[in-house]
């Protein structure tokens, strides 16, 4: 059996996985368009069953990379390999000094990777921050690379000080490595834990954090957890925290795996209790939100917290994921919500903007989708956007002055 894509959450799942899917648990599906595709066994990539080399790295499919995937024996992975292919950092001549840098990042210590950088804030009166959060679509078999590179400019024409991601898998963070920004921040995952989950969130900060932590919640079926960093900007402590609560996925016989109560507890675990004592705090990230169906969004009402959209935005719908505003969805059935979310509660700093990015078509890429239209299948061209949602920049302001 090949990789196989759920039908409800659209997870890759890998071969072993064969009767529910990894991360919503909802059933395999052997539809006819699976048996017409073969996932790469060197970077996952779904090919057409017509041809006989991977479209997106080139290895014919009878062939399977001598590296393995990463382990606690010390093995390294085929598919980070074929992933620095993508970023053009992998020359094939050279495979044996790619595993010798791949041990000695394993073997660096942990606690090596949350030391901060040397960051020089001197010169400025007035802090300004901006804050990225961004769902970057763990579907590895559509455009992958494209998609990551098309982040990466996003990075680098923003240059956001703190970036929110969610749904990175391990292959995603490879090719991150391989990027002209990681460079310039810290991240709350090091590359062995970034091996050990099909999944997860990630914090990224250019500024020196005083420490990140994790907090899974205990009613997740998906592995979900809230993240935390701590930064100190002119003597004032900042909490930055991310999270992707439990997603709904209604799937057949019922329909009614919506997993409100699951989602609901978590949101108030972490704005009631996680990120409850701070004065400075910005959570953000795919919190999979539905007003209709979930209530109110659990803010404290003495706590102070503002939804910025809400708040300077308040005549515009916010909607990230959108099958209507997302051409690479529009063979989708349709969907509008407002799932990704900024809260802020300040004492030191303001909220100053924010801004949907994320929202155009990558130039000259496009994907094929097959859709039943009456009983026939049409197979369609679409554009590819760097993910299925749209993801938010929010601009901040301290209100104190720095010392020179």
């Amino acid at each position: 059996m090949l990789s196989w894509s759920c039908s409800v959450c659209t997870f890759l799942n890998p071969p072993s996985q064969k009767f529910t899917c990894q991360i919503c648990l909802s059933p395999s599906s052997q539809s006819s368009s699976s048996s017409s595709c073969w996932c790469c066994k060197a970077c996952t990539f779904s090919n057409p069953i017509t041809i006989s080399s991977c479209n997106m790295c080139g290895r014919n499919k009878s062939i399977f990379t001598p590296l393995q995937r990463l382990s606690g024996d010390g093995g390294t992975s085929n598919l980070s390999l074929s992933m620095k292919r993508c970023s053009g950092s992998l020359n094939v001549d050279r495979v044996d000094d790619e595993k010798k840098n791949i041990l000695e990042v394993i073997e660096v210590d942990e606690d090596s990777i949350s030391e901060s950088k040397d960051v020089d804030n001197s010169d400025k009166i007035f802090q300004t921050l901006n804050v990225l959060s961004y769902n970057i679509w763990f579907r590895e078999d559509v455009e992958l690379c494209k998609r990551m590179e098309s982040l990466g400019l996003l990075i680098l024409q923003n240059s956001p000080d703190f970036i929110f991601l969610q749904e990175v898998t391990p292959n995603i963070y490879n090719i991150f490595q391989s990027a002209k920004w990681w460079s310039d921040y810290n991240s709350s995952v090091s590359p062995i834990t970034a091996s050990q989950k099909p999944y997860f969130c990630m914090l990224l900060s250019k500024l020196p954090v005083k420490r990140f932590n994790s907090k899974p919640f205990q009613n997740s079926i998906m592995g979900r957890e809230l993240c935390i960093a701590e930064v100190e900007i002119g003597r004032k402590t900042l909490v930055l925290a991310t999270t992707h609560l439990e997603s709904p996925c209604p799937a057949p016989p019922k329909w009614d795996q919506m997993y409100v109560k699951e989602r609901v507890a978590q949101a108030k675990e972490s704005t009631h209790h996680h990120l409850k004592e701070p004065s400075n705090v910005i959570f953000g990230g795919d919190m999979n939100w539905n007003d209709n169906m979930d209530g109110p969004f659990p803010l404290e009402a003495e706590g102070g917290w503002v939804d910025p959209w809400v708040d300077l935005r308040p005549d515009q719908d916010g909607w990230t994921f959108d099958t209507k505003a997302n051409k690479m969805l529009s063979a989708n059935r349709k969907l509008q919500r407002r799932l990704d979310r900024f809260f802020c509660k300040f004492k030191d700093f303001e909220i100053v903007d924010i801004d949907m990015i994320g929202r155009e078509p990558i130039p000259d890429v496009s994907y094929f989708k097959s859709k039943k239209v009456g009983n026939k299948m049409q197979k369609l061209e679409l554009p590819v956007l760097t993910s299925d949602h749209f993801g938010l920049l929010l601009t901040v302001r301290s209100l104190f002055k720095l010392h020179s």
